[in-house]
């Protein structure tokens, strides 16, 4: 398919993917089938699987290669979503305004639910891997699986629960922001990227950029959420900085964001300059 730039197009062909990836088969699948269903379709923006499918745009004019590692990491994402909000996480019973998965499937179903995601990410990668079989998809797979294992997403969530039980300080706040939120993000990017066929130089200056995106997309949510989280006690950043400080340094990483942006050579960065300043200015 000929890359185009409407993002309308894009998570069409994200939302059909998903749901032929989990479309039940037999019976016995079909209150799975539904579970994963429910949650991976109550409203998320897509906008891990479109930095996927934009960096493999950078680099490449079609997007059929990218579309299955894209769909890999939003229903990675969906999982820790869905093991978050349980009772024995953060016991949540609402996300994005309707009822979490444990609240309508129970706590069992959700707990398989997120890992039938999890599994099927990495059914849904190997598949296109072994149909392309080249080292670039790969490479891919390790950065997602790299980001969303112990030393990603998994270890910052295990962070985030020793921090009910003692006091966290200023770098281990910065250490759980880095793991649990900018790894996906930056293999969001790095994994399109690497697929299309960047260089080093460019993946490496492209972590750099998903890393200072992902600390200043998790700081303004901390902003944005600032009294919910001092209702219950949650350490973020104003635990440690006031309101201007923390504005001061979404501003900060998101203009280093968009001058690293800057110092690449011969592709089309727009996407991503515009989705930092959208980010970083956001108010839900």
């Amino acid at each position: 398919m000929r890359a185009t730039d409407d993002r309308n197009e894009y998570l069409r062909l994200i939302d059909e993917g998903l749901r032929n990836a989990i479309k039940s088969r037999t019976p016995y699948e079909l209150e799975i089938s539904q579970a994963m269903e429910y949650s991976l379709f109550t409203g998320g923006k897509r906008l891990r699987p479109l930095m996927t499918i934009k960096a493999y745009e950078m680099y490449h004019d079609y997007i059929h290669k990218a579309l299955p590692y894209a769909m890999a990491i939003e229903m990675i994402h969906t999982y820790s979503l869905i093991h978050d909000d349980l009772p024995a996480m953060d016991n949540d019973d609402y996300r994005r305004g309707k009822l979490t998965s444990h609240k309508v499937f129970g706590e069992a179903m959700a707990i398989l639910a997120g890992d039938g995601l999890l599994n099927l990410a990495f059914e849904t990668m190997l598949s296109a891997a072994k149909e392309s079989c080249d080292m670039e998809s790969i490479k891919a797979m390790q950065e997602i699986a790299r980001a969303s294992g112990c030393k990603g997403m998994i270890g910052g969530q295990a962070i985030d629960l020793r921090s009910e039980l003692e006091s966290m300080d200023e770098e281990s706040l910065l250490f759980m922001y880095k793991s649990k939120t900018a790894a996906l993000i930056q293999a969001s990017i790095i994994s399109g990227a690497i697929l299309g066929g960047a260089d080093s130089e460019h993946i490496e200056k492209l972590r750099d950029f998903g890393l200072r995106l992902g600390l200043a997309y998790q700081i303004q949510d901390d902003l944005l959420d600032d009294e919910k989280d001092e209702s219950i006690e949650k350490c973020t950043y104003l635990s440690f900085h006031s309101r201007e400080e923390a504005e001061k340094k979404v501003l900060e990483l998101s203009n280093r964001a968009v001058s690293i942006l800057d110092s690449l050579d011969e592709v089309d960065t727009s996407f991503f300059r515009d989705l930092t300043l959208e980010l970083a200015g956001r108010q839900v």
